[in-house]
């Protein structure tokens, strides 16, 4: 037990750790998950900076896109070039940032705990907190934004708690700033950074002596890496910078209003850690055995609720709310949760903390009781789900469940264990459990419109819709193609664009009746993940593909 111990208290064992976590989170059967329209309007206009070779003025199906700062299209558009249309490629960057915001999770909590322990159950239980591995598994751009911030503030408390003037840790902070307004604007500083100054001013209360000229110098280096692009926008495009400005800053105001408790179920986006990190909120715990690595006095568990609840205020007081807004708040939830587990490893002597330990733990054990019979109603009986990934299933669930169960019921509560037990019971669930829960979303009679990539007869052709329809960017995204509006009551439009691949909900046979063209049908694509008679089917991604050419007039050679 002892060399047990040893061996995983090395730091590059826990590195180990993480990174295999991680793949479990991030990579695994990435692909499960369907491209939503957010995907698909990243990487649509990733891939049309790639056909254009416009990089600085990114477009999205002919327009300007100029709403989000372009870092993380740029990345979408290297691997477009090493791995063209490939969504699980394009997803394993994202995976590579989620890794990166667990590793730095990691080390934050090293630094201001200097406990490598407490600082794995934070790091491992971001890894595995369901809004984390959502936005870890998809090409979206919130990831990098917290990521880099994350980086940053890691950056700015080694500037801040080492004795001297720190110029190295202030400039690596404010390189990673710039990099998070890069990706995603101020979204990070709102709600990640100015709620990490808030906790930390207010629980060490920092001294700033000798710090002030790179203090200044970090902040005017983030302002340059930041808005450099905007500059440049502004000079070359400045009407249309103006209009995105007013239309970003109303949308915070105006778009998705939700009330102000909207984020009362805040502790979902954990998963299965949801009523752990309510319990480490709620839980009093003091974190004393960290006050001595730090100079003055201040205490981690202070520090970690204080991040957490001024970023849910902040979160909150915005009219404009989405639940994937919530992905910050995760960072400090994760390292409550992180400092509930290890200060539970000698602090359950209550009854009642033994008590609301053995149900937290009893109710992750039952969900993992469940796991089988669910996946045996919805997928086995139906013919969805093999036998042995059944018994396998089974299997590894039951033995999970009987694991946490005898850790949580033993004479003394074996807390390691059963941290230990959830971890590995989300390893399971990713790698064996997502693929037939997969399965619930796909329609297995999807026909992709992404198969014109690969058809000689449009290679070449421009390409349309009908204007009076509505256009998914689903569908840009998939055919790789700038789809242009037509009005196909205009008979000298139709006739200067000929020949010219047509995409149209209505049958072109009605639409084009009597315009002298000659249409040559390529088929009927459904470009739905989600299974015909789905609340969220969507008519809009079902659409009829044909070529339209003029008529040409036969003619005949009297001799």
């Amino acid at each position: 037990m002892y060399n047990r111990e040893r061996i995983l208290d090395k730091p590059y064992i826990h590195y180990v750790v993480i990174v295999v976590v991680c793949c479990f989170a991030f990579f695994i059967n990435n692909q499960v998950i369907p491209a939503d329209l957010m995907e698909s309007r990243n990487l649509a206009t990733a891939q049309e900076m790639v056909r254009t070779g416009n990089y600085l003025i990114p477009t999205m199906n002919g327009e300007l896109r100029l709403e989000k700062p372009p870092l993380p299209t740029w990345i979408a558009a290297g691997i477009e070039h090493i791995a063209p249309g490939s969504l699980i490629v394009q997803r394993y960057a994202s995976g590579i940032m989620a890794t990166l915001m667990v590793v730095f999770l990691y080390l934050l909590v090293v630094e201001m705990t200097r406990n490598k322990k407490a600082a794995l159950f934070s790091g491992l239980a971001l890894a595995t907190c369901f809004n984390v591995i959502l936005m870890g598994r998809t090409a979206t751009w919130d990831i990098y934004c917290h990521s880099f911030m994350l980086m940053a503030i890691y950056y700015l408390v080694l500037a801040l708690k080492k004795e001297g003037a720190q110029w190295k840790n202030f400039l690596a902070a404010g390189i990673f700033m710039g990099l998070s307004f890069l990706s995603k604007g101020p979204v990070s500083f709102y709600a990640l950074l100015l709620s990490f100054i808030i906790a930390y001013g207010f629980t060490f209360r920092p001294s700033l002596k000798k710090k002030v000229a790179p203090l200044i110098t970090m902040i005017l280096l983030c302002l340059v890496i930041s808005f450099w692009w905007n500059v440049y926008l502004l000079l070359s495009h400045p009407e249309m910078m103006l209009y995105v400005a007013h239309k970003e800053s109303s949308s915070w105001i105006n778009y998705n209003v939700r009330p102000w408790y909207y984020y009362w179920k805040f502790a979902a986006e954990a998963g299965i850690w949801a009523l752990f990190l309510i319990t480490a909120i709620v839980s009093r715990q003091r974190s004393t055995t960290f006050k001595n690595s730090w100079r003055g006095s201040g205490d981690m568990y202070v520090f970690a609720l204080t991040w957490f609840l001024s970023s849910l205020v902040l979160l909150s007081v915005i009219p404009e709310k989405k639940t994937r807004y919530l992905l910050p708040i995760l960072i400090p939830g994760a390292i409550l949760i992180g400092l509930y587990f290890y200060h539970s490893l000698s602090n359950l002597n209550k009854r009642i903390d033994k008590v609301i330990f053995k149900i937290n733990a009893t109710l992750v054990a039952i969900i993992l009781l469940a796991i089988p019979v669910v996946l045996y109603v919805m997928f086995y009986r139906k013919g969805e789900m093999g036998l042995m990934l059944l018994i396998l299933s089974a299997v590894l669930s039951w033995a999970l469940c009987i694991y946490i169960l005898r850790s949580t019921y033993a004479k003394a509560i074996r807390v390691e264990s059963v941290f230990w037990g959830i971890v590995l019971s989300m390893m399971m669930i990713e790698a064996v459990c997502l693929d037939p829960i997969g399965d619930i979303f796909i329609n297995a009679d999807r026909n992709s419109i992404r198969l014109l990539r690969e058809n000689d007869k449009v290679r070449g052709l421009p390409f349309f819709y009908n204007q009076d329809e509505k256009l998914r960017m689903e569908l840009v995204y998939e055919v790789n193609q700038t789809l242009k509006p037509m009005d196909v009551t205009n008979d000298s439009l139709i006739s200067a664009n000929s020949p010219f691949v047509f995409v149209s909900g209505k049958p072109a046979e009605q639409l084009f009746a009597g315009k002298n063209v000659v249409i040559e049908n390529i088929g009927e694509f459904d470009n739905n993940w989600r299974k015909t008679g789905s609340k969220r089917y969507n008519w809009d991604l079902v659409r009829n593909v044909v070529i339209v050419k003029k008529n040409q007039p036969s003619t005949v050679n009297d001799r």
